[in-house]
């Protein structure tokens, strides 16, 4: 039986609204571990400054509004 990420207990599969998780209680915790930002992909830390937008390719009015 599969467990459940937040508290590791057994999980019912069928006909539970809250799958993966065994309870709202634990879907709403992972919820705002997201939305505080606690998970992360590791990877170097970009300076927004830095970022270049590139025109898709072949498109010679990037950044302009294209009328229809």
């Amino acid at each position: 039986m599969p467990k459940c990420p937040t508290c590791a207990r057994p999980v019912e599969w069928q006909d539970n609204p809250w799958r993966p998780f065994c309870s709202e209680r634990c879907k709403l915790i992972d919820f705002s571990r997201w939305a505080n930002e606690e998970y992360r992909v590791p990877g170097k830390e970009i300076n927004p400054d830095e970022i270049v937008d590139h025109p898709a390719a072949g498109d010679s009015k990037a950044g302009e509004d294209i009328e229809t």
